[in-house]
Protein backbone atom coordinates (compact mmCIF):
# COMPACT_ATOMS: atom_id res chain seq x y z
CA UNK A 1 0.00 0.00 0.00
CA UNK A 2 1.09 3.56 -0.61
CA UNK A 3 1.71 5.82 2.38
CA UNK A 4 -1.57 7.70 1.87
CA UNK A 5 -3.65 4.53 1.63
CA UNK A 6 -1.94 3.12 4.71
CA UNK A 7 -2.69 6.33 6.62
CA UNK A 8 -6.34 6.24 5.51
CA UNK A 9 -6.70 2.65 6.74
CA UNK A 10 -5.15 3.50 10.11
CA UNK A 11 -7.34 6.58 10.55
CA UNK A 12 -10.52 4.64 9.76
CA UNK A 13 -9.49 1.89 12.18
CA UNK A 14 -8.85 4.49 14.87
CA UNK A 15 -12.28 6.01 14.21
CA UNK A 16 -13.94 2.60 14.65
CA UNK A 17 -12.19 2.13 18.00
CA UNK A 18 -13.15 5.64 19.12
CA UNK A 19 -16.82 5.26 18.18
CA UNK A 20 -17.06 1.90 19.96
CA UNK A 21 -15.25 3.10 23.10
CA UNK A 22 -17.18 6.35 23.43
CA UNK A 23 -20.52 4.66 22.74
CA UNK A 24 -19.93 1.94 25.36
CA UNK A 25 -18.61 4.36 27.98
CA UNK A 26 -21.41 6.80 27.19
CA UNK A 27 -24.04 4.11 27.81
CA UNK A 28 -22.34 3.09 31.05
CA UNK A 29 -22.30 6.71 32.18
CA UNK A 30 -26.03 7.01 31.57
CA UNK A 31 -26.63 3.87 33.61
CA UNK A 32 -24.99 5.45 36.66
CA UNK A 33 -26.86 8.74 36.27
CA UNK A 34 -24.14 10.70 34.50
CA UNK A 35 -24.46 12.51 31.15
CA UNK A 36 -23.23 10.54 28.15
CA UNK A 37 -20.53 13.14 27.62
CA UNK A 38 -18.82 12.20 30.91
CA UNK A 39 -18.47 8.64 29.67
CA UNK A 40 -17.09 9.87 26.36
CA UNK A 41 -14.55 11.99 28.22
CA UNK A 42 -13.44 8.99 30.29
CA UNK A 43 -13.25 6.86 27.13
CA UNK A 44 -10.81 9.34 25.63
CA UNK A 45 -8.55 9.11 28.67
CA UNK A 46 -8.74 5.28 28.68
CA UNK A 47 -7.62 5.14 25.03
CA UNK A 48 -4.53 7.13 25.91
CA UNK A 49 -1.36 6.17 27.75
CA UNK A 50 -3.17 5.87 31.10
CA UNK A 51 -4.81 2.51 30.27
CA UNK A 52 -4.42 1.24 26.70
CA UNK A 53 -0.88 2.56 26.51
CA UNK A 54 -0.01 0.97 29.84
CA UNK A 55 -1.40 -2.51 29.12
CA UNK A 56 -1.00 -2.72 25.35
CA UNK A 57 1.56 -0.11 24.30
CA UNK A 58 2.10 -1.72 20.92
CA UNK A 59 -1.60 -1.58 20.09
CA UNK A 60 -1.90 1.98 21.33
CA UNK A 61 1.11 3.09 19.29
CA UNK A 62 -0.21 1.39 16.14
CA UNK A 63 -3.75 2.77 16.48
CA UNK A 64 -2.69 6.29 17.37
CA UNK A 65 0.60 6.88 15.61
CA UNK A 66 1.69 10.54 15.29
CA UNK A 67 0.42 10.75 11.71
CA UNK A 68 -2.99 9.40 12.80
CA UNK A 69 -3.14 11.81 15.73
CA UNK A 70 -2.56 14.71 13.34
CA UNK A 71 -5.60 13.70 11.30
CA UNK A 72 -7.65 13.15 14.46
CA UNK A 73 -6.75 16.66 15.61
CA UNK A 74 -8.13 18.13 12.39
CA UNK A 75 -11.31 16.04 12.64
CA UNK A 76 -11.77 16.93 16.32
CA UNK A 77 -11.43 20.64 15.57
CA UNK A 78 -14.00 20.42 12.77
CA UNK A 79 -16.37 18.37 14.93
CA UNK A 80 -16.18 20.72 17.90
CA UNK A 81 -16.58 23.82 15.73
CA UNK A 82 -19.70 22.48 14.03
CA UNK A 83 -21.14 21.21 17.28
CA UNK A 84 -20.89 24.65 18.83
CA UNK A 85 -22.39 26.11 15.65
CA UNK A 86 -25.43 23.89 16.17
CA UNK A 87 -25.61 24.95 19.82
CA UNK A 88 -25.73 28.57 18.67
CA UNK A 89 -28.40 27.75 16.09
CA UNK A 90 -30.59 26.09 18.73
CA UNK A 91 -30.45 28.93 21.25
CA UNK A 92 -33.51 31.13 21.68
CA UNK A 93 -32.47 34.63 20.57
CA UNK A 94 -35.17 36.10 22.78
CA UNK A 95 -32.89 35.51 25.75
CA UNK A 96 -30.20 37.88 24.48
CA UNK A 97 -31.59 41.06 25.96
CA UNK A 98 -29.40 43.64 27.66
CA UNK A 99 -30.60 42.53 31.10
CA UNK A 100 -30.03 38.84 30.37
CA UNK A 101 -26.53 39.46 29.04
CA UNK A 102 -25.74 41.54 32.11
CA UNK A 103 -26.85 38.68 34.38
CA UNK A 104 -24.83 36.16 32.37
CA UNK A 105 -21.78 38.43 32.45
CA UNK A 106 -22.02 38.82 36.22
CA UNK A 107 -22.40 35.06 36.65
CA UNK A 108 -19.34 34.42 34.47
CA UNK A 109 -17.28 37.01 36.34
CA UNK A 110 -18.29 35.60 39.71
CA UNK A 111 -17.01 32.21 38.61
CA UNK A 112 -13.75 33.50 37.17
CA UNK A 113 -12.47 35.99 39.75
CA UNK A 114 -12.72 33.94 42.98
CA UNK A 115 -11.37 30.82 41.26
CA UNK A 116 -8.53 32.78 39.67
CA UNK A 117 -7.55 34.23 43.06
CA UNK A 118 -7.90 30.95 45.00
CA UNK A 119 -6.13 29.01 42.26
CA UNK A 120 -3.31 31.54 42.26
CA UNK A 121 -3.00 31.31 46.04
CA UNK A 122 -2.76 27.51 45.92
CA UNK A 123 -0.29 27.75 43.05
CA UNK A 124 1.90 29.98 45.23
CA UNK A 125 1.92 27.25 47.88
CA UNK A 126 2.88 24.46 45.46
CA UNK A 127 5.15 26.51 43.19
CA UNK A 128 8.43 25.13 44.52
CA UNK A 129 7.20 21.54 44.29
CA UNK A 130 5.19 21.46 41.06
CA UNK A 131 6.45 24.24 38.78
CA UNK A 132 8.86 23.40 36.00
CA UNK A 133 12.30 24.86 36.83
CA UNK A 134 12.74 28.22 35.15
CA UNK A 135 9.03 29.06 35.04
CA UNK A 136 8.32 32.52 36.45
CA UNK A 137 6.29 32.55 39.66
CA UNK A 138 3.64 34.99 38.41
CA UNK A 139 3.30 33.14 35.12
CA UNK A 140 2.78 29.89 37.01
CA UNK A 141 0.20 31.47 39.34
CA UNK A 142 -1.69 32.98 36.42
CA UNK A 143 -1.72 29.70 34.53
CA UNK A 144 -3.03 27.56 37.39
CA UNK A 145 -5.67 30.14 38.31
CA UNK A 146 -6.74 30.43 34.69
CA UNK A 147 -6.99 26.68 34.23
CA UNK A 148 -9.22 26.35 37.30
CA UNK A 149 -11.44 29.27 36.26
CA UNK A 150 -12.61 27.55 33.06
CA UNK A 151 -16.18 26.37 32.53
CA UNK A 152 -16.35 23.84 29.70
CA UNK A 153 -18.60 25.64 27.25
CA UNK A 154 -18.94 22.71 24.78
CA UNK A 155 -19.22 20.20 27.64
CA UNK A 156 -21.96 22.19 29.38
CA UNK A 157 -23.81 22.57 26.09
CA UNK A 158 -23.74 18.81 25.56
CA UNK A 159 -24.97 18.15 29.12
CA UNK A 160 -27.83 20.64 28.78
CA UNK A 161 -28.86 19.28 25.39
CA UNK A 162 -28.90 15.69 26.69
CA UNK A 163 -31.43 16.74 29.34
CA UNK A 164 -33.35 18.99 26.93
CA UNK A 165 -32.91 22.09 29.12
CA UNK A 166 -30.66 24.22 26.90
CA UNK A 167 -33.49 26.71 26.27
CA UNK A 168 -34.80 26.91 29.82
CA UNK A 169 -33.99 30.00 31.87
CA UNK A 170 -31.24 28.27 33.83
CA UNK A 171 -29.85 26.51 30.76
CA UNK A 172 -29.60 29.72 28.75
CA UNK A 173 -28.15 31.69 31.65
CA UNK A 174 -25.38 29.19 32.39
CA UNK A 175 -24.65 28.50 28.72
CA UNK A 176 -24.15 32.16 27.85
CA UNK A 177 -22.16 32.69 31.05
CA UNK A 178 -19.97 29.71 30.14
CA UNK A 179 -19.33 31.14 26.68
CA UNK A 180 -18.19 34.43 28.26
CA UNK A 181 -16.14 32.47 30.80
CA UNK A 182 -14.34 30.45 28.15
CA UNK A 183 -13.75 33.45 25.91
CA UNK A 184 -12.04 35.17 28.85
CA UNK A 185 -10.04 32.01 29.59
CA UNK A 186 -8.74 31.76 26.02
CA UNK A 187 -7.78 35.43 26.01
CA UNK A 188 -5.94 34.75 29.27
CA UNK A 189 -4.24 31.75 27.66
CA UNK A 190 -3.20 33.97 24.73
CA UNK A 191 -1.68 36.38 27.25
CA UNK A 192 0.11 33.53 29.05
CA UNK A 193 1.40 32.16 25.76
CA UNK A 194 2.61 35.60 24.73
CA UNK A 195 4.65 35.97 27.91
CA UNK A 196 5.84 32.34 27.85
CA UNK A 197 7.17 32.75 24.31
CA UNK A 198 8.35 36.33 24.74
CA UNK A 199 5.83 37.77 22.27
CA UNK A 200 4.53 40.35 24.76
CA UNK A 201 1.06 41.64 25.63
CA UNK A 202 0.45 43.14 22.17
CA UNK A 203 -0.53 39.71 20.83
CA UNK A 204 -3.20 39.30 23.53
CA UNK A 205 -4.60 42.77 22.79
CA UNK A 206 -4.87 41.92 19.11
CA UNK A 207 -6.72 38.74 20.03
CA UNK A 208 -9.23 40.67 22.14
CA UNK A 209 -9.77 43.31 19.46
CA UNK A 210 -10.17 40.71 16.73
CA UNK A 211 -12.73 38.78 18.79
CA UNK A 212 -14.89 41.86 19.39
CA UNK A 213 -14.78 42.97 15.75
CA UNK A 214 -15.61 39.46 14.51
CA UNK A 215 -18.57 39.05 16.88
CA UNK A 216 -20.03 42.46 16.03
CA UNK A 217 -19.73 41.94 12.26
CA UNK A 218 -21.21 38.43 12.38
CA UNK A 219 -24.17 39.44 14.54
CA UNK A 220 -25.01 42.54 12.51
CA UNK A 221 -23.91 42.38 8.86
CA UNK A 222 -23.69 38.59 8.80
CA UNK A 223 -27.14 38.11 10.34
CA UNK A 224 -28.75 40.50 7.83
CA UNK A 225 -27.23 38.63 4.90
CA UNK A 226 -28.25 35.24 6.30
CA UNK A 227 -31.80 36.46 6.81
CA UNK A 228 -32.23 36.25 3.03
CA UNK A 229 -31.46 32.51 3.22
CA UNK A 230 -33.83 32.09 6.16
CA UNK A 231 -36.71 33.91 4.45
CA UNK A 232 -36.26 31.79 1.33
CA UNK A 233 -36.22 28.59 3.39
CA UNK A 234 -39.48 29.57 5.10
CA UNK A 235 -41.16 30.38 1.77
CA UNK A 236 -40.09 27.15 0.07
CA UNK A 237 -40.22 24.88 3.13
CA UNK A 238 -36.74 23.50 2.37
CA UNK A 239 -33.08 24.45 2.08
CA UNK A 240 -31.24 23.67 -1.13
CA UNK A 241 -27.80 22.15 -1.46
CA UNK A 242 -26.26 25.53 -2.28
CA UNK A 243 -27.71 26.98 0.91
CA UNK A 244 -26.23 24.19 3.03
CA UNK A 245 -22.89 24.63 1.27
CA UNK A 246 -22.98 28.36 2.03
CA UNK A 247 -23.59 27.73 5.73
CA UNK A 248 -20.87 25.05 5.96
CA UNK A 249 -18.40 27.39 4.27
CA UNK A 250 -19.36 30.21 6.64
CA UNK A 251 -18.85 28.05 9.75
CA UNK A 252 -15.50 26.79 8.50
CA UNK A 253 -14.31 30.31 7.70
CA UNK A 254 -15.49 31.59 11.09
CA UNK A 255 -13.64 28.82 12.91
CA UNK A 256 -10.54 29.41 10.83
CA UNK A 257 -10.53 33.13 11.63
CA UNK A 258 -10.98 32.79 15.40
CA UNK A 259 -8.36 30.03 15.50
CA UNK A 260 -5.95 32.29 13.62
CA UNK A 261 -6.36 35.15 16.09
CA UNK A 262 -5.86 32.82 19.06
CA UNK A 263 -9.38 32.51 20.50
CA UNK A 264 -10.01 28.90 19.32
CA UNK A 265 -12.32 27.83 16.50
CA UNK A 266 -15.13 26.77 18.85
CA UNK A 267 -16.10 30.41 19.38
CA UNK A 268 -16.16 31.12 15.67
CA UNK A 269 -18.60 28.26 15.23
CA UNK A 270 -20.77 29.43 18.12
CA UNK A 271 -20.98 33.03 16.92
CA UNK A 272 -21.81 31.80 13.40
CA UNK A 273 -24.65 29.78 14.92
CA UNK A 274 -25.98 32.84 16.73
CA UNK A 275 -25.94 34.72 13.42
CA UNK A 276 -28.37 32.22 11.85
CA UNK A 277 -31.83 33.87 11.73
CA UNK A 278 -34.73 32.46 13.74
CA UNK A 279 -36.09 30.65 10.70
CA UNK A 280 -37.87 27.45 11.81
CA UNK A 281 -37.20 25.68 8.51
CA UNK A 282 -33.53 26.68 8.27
CA UNK A 283 -32.80 25.75 11.89
CA UNK A 284 -34.58 22.39 11.57
CA UNK A 285 -32.81 21.43 8.33
CA UNK A 286 -29.37 22.40 9.61
CA UNK A 287 -29.88 20.40 12.80
CA UNK A 288 -31.20 17.34 10.96
CA UNK A 289 -28.40 17.30 8.40
CA UNK A 290 -25.45 18.05 10.67
CA UNK A 291 -26.17 16.89 14.22
CA UNK A 292 -26.15 13.08 14.14
CA UNK A 293 -23.02 12.62 12.06
CA UNK A 294 -21.20 15.24 14.09
CA UNK A 295 -22.31 14.02 17.53
CA UNK A 296 -21.72 10.32 16.83
CA UNK A 297 -18.44 10.47 14.92
CA UNK A 298 -16.63 13.81 14.91
CA UNK A 299 -17.29 15.07 18.43
CA UNK A 300 -16.10 11.85 20.14
CA UNK A 301 -12.84 12.28 18.21
CA UNK A 302 -12.35 15.49 20.20
CA UNK A 303 -12.58 13.59 23.48
CA UNK A 304 -10.32 10.82 22.21
CA UNK A 305 -7.66 13.20 20.93
CA UNK A 306 -7.50 15.05 24.24
CA UNK A 307 -7.32 11.75 26.12
CA UNK A 308 -4.40 10.61 24.00
CA UNK A 309 -2.33 13.42 25.52
CA UNK A 310 -3.39 12.72 29.11
CA UNK A 311 -1.23 10.78 31.56
CA UNK A 312 -2.70 9.94 34.95
CA UNK A 313 0.52 8.34 36.14
CA UNK A 314 1.94 11.69 37.15
CA UNK A 315 0.70 11.29 40.74
CA UNK A 316 3.01 8.64 42.06
CA UNK A 317 3.06 8.96 45.86
CA UNK A 318 0.98 10.11 48.82
CA UNK A 319 2.94 13.34 49.28
CA UNK A 320 1.13 14.75 46.25
CA UNK A 321 -2.36 14.09 47.66
CA UNK A 322 -2.52 17.28 49.83
CA UNK A 323 -1.69 19.56 46.87
CA UNK A 324 -4.31 17.71 44.80
CA UNK A 325 -6.95 18.26 47.49
CA UNK A 326 -6.07 21.95 47.75
CA UNK A 327 -6.27 22.43 44.00
CA UNK A 328 -9.60 20.59 43.82
CA UNK A 329 -11.08 22.60 46.70
CA UNK A 330 -9.87 25.90 45.24
CA UNK A 331 -11.33 25.15 41.82
CA UNK A 332 -14.63 23.69 43.02
CA UNK A 333 -15.24 26.03 45.93
CA UNK A 334 -14.33 29.21 44.09
CA UNK A 335 -16.53 28.47 41.11
CA UNK A 336 -19.51 27.01 43.02
CA UNK A 337 -19.68 29.59 45.81
CA UNK A 338 -18.94 32.54 43.55
CA UNK A 339 -21.61 31.60 41.00
CA UNK A 340 -24.21 30.46 43.53
CA UNK A 341 -23.95 33.58 45.69
CA UNK A 342 -24.05 35.89 42.68
CA UNK A 343 -27.06 34.05 41.23
CA UNK A 344 -28.83 34.40 44.57
CA UNK A 345 -28.03 38.13 44.76
CA UNK A 346 -29.49 38.52 41.25
CA UNK A 347 -32.78 37.13 42.56
CA UNK A 348 -32.65 33.42 41.78
CA UNK A 349 -33.92 31.02 44.40
CA UNK A 350 -31.38 29.09 46.47
CA UNK A 351 -32.24 25.98 44.45
CA UNK A 352 -31.55 27.67 41.13
CA UNK A 353 -28.46 29.38 42.52
CA UNK A 354 -27.04 26.04 43.70
CA UNK A 355 -27.83 24.44 40.34
CA UNK A 356 -26.09 27.30 38.52
CA UNK A 357 -23.00 26.87 40.70
CA UNK A 358 -22.92 23.14 39.99
CA UNK A 359 -23.34 23.51 36.23
CA UNK A 360 -20.71 26.23 35.98
CA UNK A 361 -18.24 23.86 37.68
CA UNK A 362 -18.27 21.49 34.68
CA UNK A 363 -14.76 21.99 33.29
CA UNK A 364 -14.53 18.96 31.04
CA UNK A 365 -11.95 18.69 28.33
CA UNK A 366 -11.58 22.41 27.75
CA UNK A 367 -9.30 22.48 30.78
CA UNK A 368 -7.40 19.56 29.22
CA UNK A 369 -6.81 21.64 26.10
CA UNK A 370 -5.72 24.54 28.30
CA UNK A 371 -3.23 22.47 30.29
CA UNK A 372 -1.95 20.65 27.20
CA UNK A 373 -1.03 24.06 25.82
CA UNK A 374 0.67 24.84 29.14
CA UNK A 375 2.56 21.57 28.91
CA UNK A 376 3.75 22.56 25.47
CA UNK A 377 4.93 25.91 26.79
CA UNK A 378 6.81 24.10 29.57
CA UNK A 379 4.86 25.79 32.37
CA UNK A 380 3.46 22.74 34.20
CA UNK A 381 5.02 19.52 35.41
CA UNK A 382 3.61 16.08 34.71
CA UNK A 383 2.44 15.86 38.34
CA UNK A 384 0.44 19.09 38.14
CA UNK A 385 -0.89 18.09 34.73
CA UNK A 386 -2.26 14.84 36.18
CA UNK A 387 -3.85 16.70 39.09
CA UNK A 388 -5.66 19.07 36.75
CA UNK A 389 -6.91 16.12 34.70
CA UNK A 390 -8.46 14.70 37.87
CA UNK A 391 -10.01 18.11 38.59
CA UNK A 392 -11.55 18.10 35.10
CA UNK A 393 -13.13 14.67 35.54
CA UNK A 394 -14.33 15.15 39.13
CA UNK A 395 -15.90 18.58 38.60
CA UNK A 396 -17.64 17.54 35.39
CA UNK A 397 -18.97 14.35 36.97
CA UNK A 398 -20.24 16.36 39.97
CA UNK A 399 -22.20 18.86 37.84
CA UNK A 400 -25.34 16.77 37.33
CA UNK A 401 -25.59 15.35 40.88
CA UNK A 402 -25.50 18.93 42.21
CA UNK A 403 -28.09 19.97 39.64
CA UNK A 404 -30.40 17.06 40.50
CA UNK A 405 -30.11 17.74 44.23
CA UNK A 406 -31.02 21.36 43.57
CA UNK A 407 -33.80 21.10 40.96
CA UNK A 408 -36.61 18.56 41.31
CA UNK A 409 -37.77 16.56 38.26
CA UNK A 410 -41.17 18.26 38.39
CA UNK A 411 -39.64 21.74 38.20
CA UNK A 412 -37.32 20.69 35.39
CA UNK A 413 -40.20 19.21 33.39
CA UNK A 414 -42.27 22.36 33.86
CA UNK A 415 -39.47 24.58 32.60
CA UNK A 416 -38.80 22.23 29.70
CA UNK A 417 -42.46 22.49 28.70
CA UNK A 418 -42.43 26.29 28.92
CA UNK A 419 -39.27 26.45 26.79
CA UNK A 420 -40.81 24.08 24.22
CA UNK A 421 -43.84 26.38 24.02
CA UNK A 422 -41.56 29.15 22.80
CA UNK A 423 -41.13 31.33 25.87
CA UNK A 424 -38.28 31.59 28.34
CA UNK A 425 -39.32 31.14 31.98
CA UNK A 426 -37.98 33.59 34.53
CA UNK A 427 -35.77 31.73 36.96
CA UNK A 428 -35.71 34.72 39.29
CA UNK A 429 -39.26 34.00 40.39
CA UNK A 430 -39.27 30.21 40.25
CA UNK A 431 -39.49 27.95 43.29
CA UNK A 432 -37.98 29.95 46.11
Amino acid sequence: MTANVDLAVKVMLALVVIVVATTVCGRLARRVGQPRVVGEMVAGVLLGPSLLGAFAPGVQTYLFAPSVKSVLYVLSTIGLTFYMFLVGVALDHGFFTRGAMRRAGLLATSGIVPTLLLGGAVAALVYDRLAVPGTGRWLFLLFVGGALSITAFPMLARILQERGIENTSLGLLTLVAASIDDAAAWILLALIGAFATGAGSGHALLTMAGTVVFAVLMLTVGRRLLRVLGDRADREGAVGRDGIALVIGLVTAAGCFTDAIGIYSVFGGFIAGLAIPQSPVLRRVLTEKLMDFNAILLLPVFFAYSGLNTKLGGIGHWALVPPLVLILLAGTGGKYLGCALTARVQGLSWRYASAAGGLMNARGLMILIFINVGLGYGIVSEELFSMLVIVAIVTTAAAMPIYRMSISPAIEEAERAIAAAGSVPDATVSTR
